[in-house]
């Protein structure tokens, strides 16, 4: 398996930037998945990866070797479609075994590493059957066999499970990880789906508008989100956001919300402007009292959604319209005003002006987790 680095790379089609100056490494044998909305560039940076797409400039290095021009078939890479994209006239044999009869291998090693490939893949049962026949599902193990049997440096997965219905998504996510997890192979995993990435990457590539803006593991990006985008992107409900006000310099373990001081990790880092933006995920809100010494902010009920074990509290305040994540055992009502709290520990100080995160005792502590 390999490395793969990617060093300032650049894709314009005319005036268009769709890929713009990227940098990150993909290590050897890691589950990588890069994340954003339709048309951020998650797919042409994978192409330009792959071969299909020549970048404007840039390097792509592979196990160390440049192959930023080389044609995509000299790459030893495995490419899996969203549309599965399967020879309808062969049977499931065939299909999987095509590669490896391209490349005129003995007939016995092809008929050996496709059966290898077909009862990893709990499809074996199926080498005979013609594909047309076969659900989804199966199909899409095909896909991922005949790219499999090749045993490449890389696999690169554009979008592949979003033909299937949510039923079928949701096991082949779990056995793609386990099938990952088996091979060990570096893969390079492309959706616009937040639950897919953060239930299989080890890391995760968060792009928009053709800009890489943090590469991080699940839990890095969903609880140091580095950006407003990447916070307001991953996460159902998402995280909500509060206009505050005051000279936030280094040091400041507090900030001005609606005329309310709100405690926050202390900031590494000051702010230019006068105003800031509070950034506070859904279940890092408490709900109490509405004359309580510790909830700052005071709202009223505007909607309760039940939902198991929990519960999705909407309230209107001065700040804005809040959504709260709570136990099912707390009781409210519509209309009834209430205090909010917010965990210090766990909130985000935003730059309007950049909306990036400004650094604080979270991103420190962080750091120093991640180096322990």
């Amino acid at each position: 398996m390999a490395e793969i680095r990617i060093e300032q790379l650049h894709k314009a089609f005319g005036e268009f930037v769709a890929v713009r100056e990227s940098n990150f490494t993909i290590a050897d044998g890691e589950f990588f998945v890069m994340l954003g909305p339709s048309g951020c560039g998650k797919t042409t940076t994978l192409r330009m990866i792959a071969g299909l797409e020549l970048p404007t400039s840039g390097r792509i290095l592979l196990d160390g070797e440049d192959v930023t021009f080389r044609r995509g078939s000299e790459r030893d890479i495995a490419f899996v479609f969203q549309l599965f994209a399967l020879y309808p006239h062969m049977n499931v044999r065939q299909n999987i075994s095509f590669p490896l009869r391209v490349q005129r291998l003995p007939r016995r090693e092809v008929r050996q590493r496709t059966e290898e490939v077909a009862r990893l893949l709990r499809i074996d049962q199926l080498l005979e059957r013609p594909v047309g026949g076969l659900s989804s599902g199966d199909r899409q193990r095909v896909a991922l066999g005949r790219a499999i049997v090749r045993r490449a440096k890389a696999f690169l997965m554009d979008e592949p499970l979003g033909a299937l219905d949510a039923e079928f998504r949701e096991l082949m996510c779990e056995e793609l990880r386990l099938l990952h997890g088996r091979i060990g192979a570096t893969t390079v995993y492309v959706t616009h789906d937040q639950i897919e990435a953060m239930s299989m990457a080890d890391r995760i590539c968060v792009m928009d508008r053709g800009e890489v803006l943090q590469v991080a593991p699940p839990m890095e990006v969903y609880e140091r989100p580095a950006t407003r985008f990447v916070a307001g992107f991953i996460g159902s409900p998402a995280m909500n956001f509060l206009p505050a006000r005051g000279a936030l310099a280094p040091g400041r373990d507090s900030i001005a919300v609606s005329g309310h001081e709100v405690p926050m990790p202390r900031l590494h880092e000051g702010l230019v402007g006068p105003d800031a933006v509070l950034g506070v995920r859904p279940e890092h809100i408490r709900i109490g009292g509405p004359e309580g010494q510790d909830a700052p902010l005071r709202g009223r009920v505007f909607g309760v959604e039940y939902m198991g074990t929990r519960q999705l509290v909407t309230v209107d305040t001065d700040a804005g319209r809040l959504k709260v994540r709570a136990p099912n055992t707390l009781k409210v009502g519509d209309g009834e005003l209430v205090g909010l709290a917010f965990e210090r520990e766990r909130l985000v100080v935003f730059d309007p002006a950049t909306d990036r995160a400004l650094r604080s005792d979270l991103h420190a502590g962080a750091a120093g987790a991640a180096h322990g």
